[in-house]
């Protein structure tokens, strides 16, 4: 296909922040984009088609996919992107309550991945973009439900590559820093706060508040998801930013030791 014509995509929660960025640098790249959201929005971005879709219904999930097959006939890329946010100590959270998390951040994936494969599987092309984080790569303090999920995506999209490769089909991470939206202003809240964790817990959002101003634009994010896309060959994992990058090397390079002494000190907790 040429650039204006790349193909058919589809974005998960492509109403605001990383995902309509996406959707509508995918759009400019040449492709025909559809994007989801879990309630149907007032106005859709210019050239992207909505469709509603909550990732935690198999049958929504279906029913979506169904729609795009009806009106484009086939779906060359998914861009796996819904997520929700968890700020609070690991301990102050129900079982419930993880569940929930798990059920958008991890099994909407699943959900999403298997609606897709047998249509990609019969067109014996398509590759699928998993948003990842640098969490994926790291822990963070008061994070822990939300770091374990997006390891999570971490393990299952980089075994499901293996899988399918040989189907035609590809399955690429997105590694994003500290991105410039609105996803800690809507981030939950543990459902059985203690008071142990209260002081460090708002240090916590503080220092959320505080790095979010200065990271990346979800346009960062979303170029990178186009270059994975268009790739002829493409890597397991791309990060997205600087921030994301330094990240990955104090991981993959330096002593564990001194990561573990740096994330305190940025995490402002005592050595």
């Amino acid at each position: 296909m040429s650039k204006t014509e790349r193909g058919v995509a589809l974005v998960t929660g492509a109403s605001s922040g990383i995902g309509l960025a996406t959707a509508q640098a995918l759009r400019r790249d040449g492709y025909r984009v559809f994007g989801t959201s879990r309630k149907p929005m007032v106005a859709a971005p210019d050239g992207v088609t909505m469709l509603v879709c909550d990732v935690t219904d198999e049958k929504s999930v279906q029913t979506a996919v169904d729609d795009i097959l009806v009106q484009a006939g086939r779906i060359d890329l998914l861009v796996n992107n819904a997520g929700i946010g968890l700020l609070g100590g690991a301990e102050e959270s129900s079982p419930l309550q993880a569940k929930a998390l798990f059920d958008v951040n991890v099994f909407g994936v699943l959900r999403m991945t298997n609606a897709i494969l047998p249509v990609m599987r019969r067109q014996r092309k398509g590759r699928i973009i998993n948003m990842s984080s640098i969490l994926g790569l790291i822990p963070a303090p008061f994070n822990a439900l939300y770091a374990s999920t997006k390891h999570a995506i971490e393990g299952y999209s980089e075994s499901l590559d293996h899988e399918v490769r040989t189907q035609g089909i590809r399955v690429v991470l997105i590694e994003p820093g500290v991105t410039r939206t609105s996803f800690e202003e809507n981030i939950t809240r543990p459902d059985r706060p203690l008071p142990p964790y209260d002081a460090a817990r708002a240090d916590a959002e503080k220092l959320m508040r505080e790095i979010v101003e200065t990271g990346d634009a979800p346009e960062v994010v979303a170029d990178i998801v186009v270059k994975a896309a268009n790739a002829v060959s493409p890597k397991r994992r791309y990060t997205a930013g600087k921030a994301a990058r330094q990240v990955r090397f104090l991981r993959r390079f330096l002593p564990e030791s001194f990561v573990d002494k740096s994330l305190r000190k940025f995490s402002r907790l005592p050595a």
